[in-house]
């Protein structure tokens, strides 16, 4: 037997169960913005052509030898750092879209028809996840076409990917809130700035010895760079140490905050 119940907005609803409720505006939403990304093309088109042009630059500029990095080639030791720019660059597409989502009324024609508002915050996760996706497809291509060649086997493919998918997945959320607080359209590309930036900060291009003492300590310590030397041991089947469970606790962690932080901001603005 159904009954009634009420949704952020107030109106009644026939209930079946508020999880079969949200599962099904979910995937409506879901839809919406997977269409976005045929119908935007050139939000893809950043997030590879960024990433693509960095990996070549560097590749042919610095792969000749400028770069000590032991006895790895550069290339194999450039692609996993690279990886991450492309799925940080997802922040971008997201901060935005949420941010026109939540000024240009689109959320309270939701509102009225009764959709329940964590449907809209999951949509824009789901679709930022699969541009990464799209992102690291691209970005996988063309790093075997100059030349990477790992040596992991599937369990450390298996390993690698799901380390980016979560770090993937975290940018999401960061980025969701990001274009909840952001205060014009330029604030919000601004504030996308912070997540893009972060893997220059870390030791994508050279090993860290290489860095003076204090911005090393800062390089070793900071978040990203548990990715990064997570999929490139993973990928080059080198030692592993911590940086695994490292870059699990970092981004699983901050993604714990910020769900429901996000998940309350947005609760409030629906209601």
């Amino acid at each position: 037997m159904t009954t009634a119940t009420r949704t952020a907005g107030g109106a009644p609803r026939l209930q079946r169960s508020n999880a079969a409720w949200a599962l099904s505006d979910a995937r409506v939403l879901i839809k919406r913005y997977v269409n976005h990304i045929t119908r935007q093309p050139d939000e893809i088109i950043t997030a590879v052509m960024i990433p693509t042009s960095m990996m070549l630059l560097f590749r042919f500029m610095l792969g000749g030898g400028a770069v000590d990095v032991g006895g790895t080639a550069y290339v194999d030791y450039l692609v996993p750092g690279v990886l991450t720019v492309g799925v940080t660059l997802i922040a971008v597409s997201t901060t935005s879209g949420v941010y026109m989502d939540m000024q240009e009324g689109f959320v309270d024609r939701l509102r009225s028809m009764q959709t329940m508002a964590v449907a809209v915050v999951v949509g824009h996760v789901v679709a930022a996840v699969l541009r990464a996706v799209i992102s690291l497809t691209a970005l996988f291509a063309l790093a075997f076409l100059i030349g990477f060649r790992p040596k992991a086997n599937v369990l450390q493919w298996l390993g690698a990917i799901g380390v980016l998918l979560l770090f993937a997945f975290a940018v999401a959320w960061i980025a969701v809130l990001l274009g909840q607080i952001a205060k014009s359209s330029a604030g919000a590309s601004g504030l996308a700035l912070i997540l893009t930036f972060l893997p220059y900060t870390s030791n994508i291009f050279a090993p860290t010895d290489t860095i003076s003492a204090g911005l090393r300590t800062f390089v070793e310590h900071q978040p990203l760079t548990a990715v990064i030397d997570s999929v490139r041991a993973l990928l080059l089947d080198q030692p592993v140490g911590n940086s695994v469970w490292l870059a699990v606790l970092w981004w699983g962690g901050i993604t714990a905050l910020v769900i429901p932080v996000s998940a309350r901001k947005f609760r409030r603005r629906y209601s």
